[in-house]
Formats: structure tokens, sequence, C-alpha cells
């Protein structure tokens, strides 16, 4: 006798069981109920969450000092965060949740990565501006962070000179200095991220102020928008080193200026040394040979470079990050780095 089991189509015969119309109509609501909660737990988050990107790629650059591995890491956090969030319960804001997991992304990417210094990071000053310059590709370079006007950040706590600062931080300092004193988190909230008590978040911010009191960028330096006078001292510089006038470009530079060019590990101080470095080591000859367009990094001004081909054609070259004190030009840090020009959102050639 055949058993009622046994009738029954199966699957692994390679007959599909018939259903009653009743039955398929109500797999089929239960399937658009599931696919419409999944699109609309989807479509809320998007909503909720963009607003919060680009103050996260801030907070992910000053941890980082890379704008590309920032980038990386901001596109974990919302991975993460859209997976976890039907977790999600409200205990906190949307936003600090976003930046609890940020920081425990970028803490552990620190894990395997050293510190990005700039060149005055790793020595003292050159003094032979003539001689050869030594490349030093294999280190990972601080990298300027473009467009910060665009962040909805304060500008002064992505300034280049700090964030250079912050990466001789231990990771874990440089975590605790930036959400307590940038974003101004509570100490007991500091603590329970990163897994620590709140006299131990105390202990290591009280150590970071003192490191950071030892190399603390000057508070001289201007950020966007400038004052005019400051304004008129850029204006100035961009004019002599278009038109190659090296003896206007240095007399614009304060006596203790810094110029500095990753990833060639050797910096100079001073207009002398600054000014026979450009005449002896800058491809540019004469007038002309260099157009620049000017663009904003690190909340201060920047300038992207194009260098004039043997075709006539002006591409890439270098972004400079400039520092504009009171009485002159207090920094320069060029970055041959000519993979920055998109990130900019700059052209490709200039005609």
């Amino acid at each position: 006798m055949t058993s009622a089991l046994t009738a029954l189509p199966s699957i692994a015969d390679g007959r599909r069981p018939v259903h009653s119309a009743a039955y398929r109509r109500r797999r089929t609501r239960e399937a658009t109920v599931h696919t419409t909660t999944i699109g609309e737990t989807t479509g809320d988050f998007q909503q909720l969450a963009q607003p919060y990107r680009r103050e996260l790629l801030a907070h992910c650059y000053r941890m980082l000092g890379s704008v590309h591995d920032a980038e990386d890491l901001v596109q974990e956090t919302y991975l993460r965060a859209w997976r976890a969030y039907d977790r999600f319960e409200d205990r906190s804001s949307l936003r600090t949740w976003l930046y609890r997991i940020a920081t425990n992304a970028c803490l552990t990417a620190l894990e395997s990565r050293g510190r990005r210094p700039m060149p005055t990071g790793l020595g003292g000053p050159s003094t032979e501006p003539s001689g050869d310059l030594v490349e030093r590709s294999e280190v990972p370079w601080l990298e300027p962070l473009p467009d910060p006007a665009s962040v909805v950040t304060s500008r002064e706590s992505v300034r280049l000179a700090l964030v250079a600062a912050l990466q001789h931080l231990p990771p874990r300092q440089r975590a605790v200095l930036v959400l307590r004193d940038v974003l101004r988190w509570k100490a007991a909230e500091v603590a329970d991220l990163i897994g620590t008590s709140t006299a131990a978040v105390n202990s290591m911010l009280q150590r970071a102020h003192a490191q950071l009191d030892k190399i603390a960028p000057s508070e001289d330096d201007a950020v966007e928008p400038l004052p005019p006078e400051r304004e008129e001292l850029l204006e100035r510089y961009v004019t002599a080193f278009e038109s190659y006038d090296i003896d206007a470009l240095v007399r614009l530079l304060t006596a203790d200026a810094v110029w500095e060019m990753p990833p060639f590990a050797a910096w100079f101080v001073g207009p002398a040394d600054i000014g026979e470095l450009i005449r002896v080591q800058c491809p540019m000859k004469r007038a002309g040979d260099i157009r620049i367009v000017r663009t904003s990094a690190n909340g201060q001004p920047a300038l992207a470079q194009y260098l004039r081909g043997d075709d006539g054609v002006y591409r890439p070259f270098a972004v400079q990050v400039v520092s504009a004190g009171r009485t002159g030009l207090t920094h320069i840090a060029q970055f041959f780095d000519v993979s920055l020009f998109p990130r900019f959102g700059l052209p490709d050639v200039l005609p």
C-alpha cells in the first residue's frame, strides 16, 4: 500500500509540490512584507546616516592621517552599521553609534600600521638645498585632506600641522584626545568605547596634551577664509611663483619659514635655503612654466601646481598646503602625489 507520505510529490525526485491557490497567495503576501521591511530598513538607514559621512571622513582622517585610508574606513563603518542596524536600540544617537563604530575600525586598522609622518617629524632640517634629494617612497607619508569646507567640522581640528602632531601619539591616546577635545565626548563615554576606566581616559588625555605641547602647531597660522591682508599675501605668492620671481617669493616668507615636500625626506628652513632649493631643484626655469589653481586642504589655502610640458600642455605636478602667519608665509608643505588631483576635483590638464 502506498502511504500518504510517499504519494506526495518530492523535491528529491525532481517533482515540485503543488500548493493550493490560497497557500500561494499567503506566501506571496509574506514575501512582499519581508522584502518591504528590508527595503524600508535600508532606506531608513541610508537617509538617516548619510548626513554624517563627511564628518566621519574628517574623524577617520584625524586618526589615520590618510584620506585614502579614511575613505576606506568610512565605507567599512557604514557597511558594519548597515548590517547591524536592525539591532540598533536607540540607547545613543545614531551619530554617536556611527562614531563608535568608526573609532573602533580605526583602532583596529592602526594595530597593523605605523604613524604617517611629515619630513619634519623624521629629523633635523637639511642645510644643502642644492644637494641630492632622497626620495623615500617606502614611507607612508601624511596626506592632505581635500576640500574641508565641505566637511561639517572645525577647520582648526583638521589643520595639517595638528594632524601631523596627532601622528606622534599612540592610537588609543589619539582616539581619546580627538573624542574628548574635538568631539567633546564625556570621559565616561570614551572609557566605555575603548574599554577602560574614566581615570585611565583622563590620564591618557593628560599625557596626550603633554606630548602635543612639545610639538604644538602655531595658532598664528590662519584657516580659511583668510583675513584680507593674508589673502593679499597669498595672491602675491601665487603671482611670484607663476612669474618665476624667486626673489619676490622668498621675501614673502618669515625668517623661520619651513619648506617640506613628501616623498623627499629633506626639509628646509629660512628664505635663503628655500630660495636656493627652488632655483636648483624645481623643474620650472622661466615664467609660465607653472600654473596654479587655488583650492583648499585641511582648512588652509592650497595650491594645485601644473607644470608645462614640451607640448605646451600643463599637467599635474604637486599640491601645496600653505600656512599664512601675520608677518608672512610660515610653512609650505608640497605633496608630489598627483593622485591627489582627482580627489580635489581638479582637472587632469590645463590648456
